[in-house]
Protein backbone atom coordinates (compact mmCIF):
# COMPACT_ATOMS: atom_id res chain seq x y z
CA UNK A 1 0.00 0.00 0.00
CA UNK A 2 0.54 3.49 -0.79
CA UNK A 3 2.55 5.89 2.11
CA UNK A 4 -0.72 7.86 1.98
CA UNK A 5 -3.11 5.15 2.09
CA UNK A 6 -1.89 3.62 5.13
CA UNK A 7 -1.75 7.12 7.17
CA UNK A 8 -5.08 7.80 5.59
CA UNK A 9 -6.40 4.06 7.58
CA UNK A 10 -4.57 4.30 10.51
CA UNK A 11 -6.03 8.13 11.20
CA UNK A 12 -7.52 8.05 14.69
CA UNK A 13 -4.98 5.48 16.06
CA UNK A 14 -3.16 6.04 19.42
CA UNK A 15 0.59 7.70 19.80
CA UNK A 16 3.50 6.99 16.43
CA UNK A 17 1.14 4.67 15.09
CA UNK A 18 -1.17 7.52 13.18
CA UNK A 19 1.94 9.11 11.70
CA UNK A 20 5.05 6.80 11.70
CA UNK A 21 4.64 5.24 8.60
CA UNK A 22 6.65 1.72 10.29
CA UNK A 23 4.08 1.55 12.58
CA UNK A 24 1.44 2.59 11.01
CA UNK A 25 1.80 0.08 8.11
CA UNK A 26 1.64 -2.52 11.20
CA UNK A 27 -1.06 -1.27 13.03
CA UNK A 28 -3.37 -0.78 9.39
CA UNK A 29 -2.55 -4.66 8.89
CA UNK A 30 -3.42 -5.86 12.30
CA UNK A 31 -6.48 -4.05 12.11
CA UNK A 32 -7.04 -5.10 8.72
CA UNK A 33 -6.96 -8.88 10.05
CA UNK A 34 -9.29 -7.94 12.74
CA UNK A 35 -11.97 -6.37 10.77
CA UNK A 36 -11.81 -9.65 7.92
CA UNK A 37 -12.19 -11.82 11.43
CA UNK A 38 -14.84 -9.84 12.98
CA UNK A 39 -17.04 -9.45 9.73
CA UNK A 40 -17.12 -13.38 10.21
CA UNK A 41 -17.52 -13.42 14.65
CA UNK A 42 -20.48 -10.78 14.05
CA UNK A 43 -22.28 -13.56 11.66
CA UNK A 44 -21.42 -16.24 14.41
CA UNK A 45 -23.04 -13.77 17.73
CA UNK A 46 -26.13 -12.62 15.30
CA UNK A 47 -27.05 -15.87 15.33
CA UNK A 48 -26.04 -17.10 18.95
CA UNK A 49 -28.47 -13.90 20.10
CA UNK A 50 -31.10 -15.02 18.09
CA UNK A 51 -31.64 -18.44 19.33
CA UNK A 52 -31.14 -17.11 22.98
CA UNK A 53 -34.08 -14.80 22.34
CA UNK A 54 -35.71 -17.83 20.79
CA UNK A 55 -35.42 -20.23 23.11
CA UNK A 56 -36.07 -17.55 26.27
CA UNK A 57 -39.49 -16.99 24.96
CA UNK A 58 -40.19 -20.70 24.23
CA UNK A 59 -39.52 -21.79 27.26
CA UNK A 60 -42.39 -19.24 28.56
CA UNK A 61 -44.36 -21.43 27.38
CA UNK A 62 -43.16 -24.41 28.21
CA UNK A 63 -41.59 -25.79 24.95
CA UNK A 64 -37.75 -25.71 24.37
CA UNK A 65 -35.95 -24.21 21.39
CA UNK A 66 -34.97 -27.90 19.92
CA UNK A 67 -38.54 -29.02 20.00
CA UNK A 68 -39.97 -25.81 18.80
CA UNK A 69 -37.73 -25.45 15.96
CA UNK A 70 -38.10 -29.38 15.28
CA UNK A 71 -41.95 -28.67 15.06
CA UNK A 72 -42.17 -25.86 13.13
CA UNK A 73 -39.90 -27.91 10.68
CA UNK A 74 -42.78 -30.73 10.30
CA UNK A 75 -45.14 -28.07 10.00
CA UNK A 76 -43.08 -26.69 7.08
CA UNK A 77 -43.08 -23.24 8.51
CA UNK A 78 -39.85 -21.18 7.40
CA UNK A 79 -39.27 -18.62 8.66
CA UNK A 80 -35.88 -17.87 10.34
CA UNK A 81 -33.92 -17.40 13.61
CA UNK A 82 -33.77 -13.42 12.97
CA UNK A 83 -37.65 -13.29 12.30
CA UNK A 84 -38.79 -16.10 15.22
CA UNK A 85 -36.95 -13.55 17.76
CA UNK A 86 -38.30 -9.83 16.63
CA UNK A 87 -41.30 -12.15 16.99
CA UNK A 88 -40.80 -13.05 20.37
CA UNK A 89 -39.78 -9.62 21.59
CA UNK A 90 -42.00 -7.62 20.06
CA UNK A 91 -45.32 -9.78 19.08
CA UNK A 92 -45.67 -12.17 22.12
CA UNK A 93 -49.55 -13.33 20.90
CA UNK A 94 -48.09 -14.02 17.58
CA UNK A 95 -45.06 -16.30 18.69
CA UNK A 96 -47.68 -18.06 21.07
CA UNK A 97 -49.44 -19.44 18.03
CA UNK A 98 -46.46 -20.19 16.61
CA UNK A 99 -45.06 -22.32 19.89
CA UNK A 100 -48.79 -23.64 19.43
CA UNK A 101 -48.52 -24.92 16.15
CA UNK A 102 -45.21 -26.09 16.53
CA UNK A 103 -46.38 -28.20 20.33
CA UNK A 104 -49.49 -29.77 18.16
CA UNK A 105 -46.53 -30.43 15.43
CA UNK A 106 -44.44 -32.80 17.25
CA UNK A 107 -45.48 -35.06 19.58
CA UNK A 108 -42.48 -34.03 22.47
CA UNK A 109 -44.05 -31.17 23.03
CA UNK A 110 -47.49 -32.31 24.19
CA UNK A 111 -46.03 -33.52 27.66
CA UNK A 112 -44.38 -30.33 28.80
CA UNK A 113 -45.46 -28.78 32.23
CA UNK A 114 -45.28 -24.65 31.75
CA UNK A 115 -43.65 -23.30 34.56
CA UNK A 116 -44.54 -22.33 37.79
CA UNK A 117 -45.85 -18.36 37.67
CA UNK A 118 -43.83 -16.31 40.09
CA UNK A 119 -45.97 -13.99 41.84
CA UNK A 120 -43.83 -11.67 43.97
CA UNK A 121 -40.32 -11.30 44.73
CA UNK A 122 -39.30 -11.90 48.32
CA UNK A 123 -35.93 -11.44 49.81
CA UNK A 124 -34.72 -13.28 52.88
CA UNK A 125 -32.27 -12.12 54.30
Amino acid sequence: MHKDRILKLAKGFRGRAKNCIRIARERVEKALQYSYRDRRNKKRDMRSLWIQRINAGTRQHGVNYGNFMHGLMKENIQLNRKVLSELSMHEPYSFKALVDISRNAFPGNKNVVLPPKKEGISVVL
